[in-house]
């Protein structure tokens, strides 16, 4: 894939955050109404508590989790970082990749069929308590970006250092 240009990849960095953010707010969402269902004793407010968490399923669990994956993937492949350079960016892809997966074919249906019993089980508070520890732990590797290269990684600035100038498509920082 082609570098993205200055202005493309902050535009693309800045809505990866933004919708990043957002689902880790939305995690923490279902979250509070998980525990709020499973918790109460009163059996509307748990209805409610299921009907609010199948709206935050049905209109905005798919739309957040695969913007946050494409923006991320595009990101990786658009700019120096690569996907498979460096550790970090490799652990994010495939953290997002399997939360994503989750999110979509493990936590929706479970919230249609809380929505649809009116309580909550267990399984409903541990869900998007793994997932906010995840999404917490995915923005500390954004921001500490440790461990190094990958091998592939290790490989491509060898080849740079050899004068094929792999690792020098822009003497810019990347963010």
């Amino acid at each position: 894939m082609k570098p993205l240009k200055r202005s493309a990849r902050r535009s693309l960095l800045v809505a990866h955050v933004s919708v990043s953010v957002s689902w880790l707010g939305l995690t923490v969402g279902l979250l509070t109404l998980g525990i709020t269902a499973f918790l109460t004793g009163d059996p509307t407010t748990a209805q409610a508590a299921t009907r609010a968490m199948k709206i935050f399923g049905d209109w905005l669990v798919i739309p957040v989790a695969l913007l946050s994956l494409l923006s991320g993937l595009v990101l990786a492949l658009g700019t120096p970082w690569g996907l498979a350079r460096h550790r970090w960016v490799w652990t994010k892809f495939w953290l997002t990749l399997i939360a994503a997966a989750l999110s979509i074919f493990s936590l929706r249906p479970g919230i249609n069929e809380a929505a649809t019993r009116g309580a909550v089980d267990i399984n409903l508070v541990v869900a998007p308590s793994v997932a906010t520890a995840t999404y917490l732990f995915i923005t500390a590797v954004s921001v500490l970006k440790p461990w190094g290269l990958t091998r592939r990684g290790r490989r491509l600035r060898i080849l740079a250092g050899a004068g094929k100038g792999v690792d020098e498509r822009s003497p810019h920082r990347t963010a």
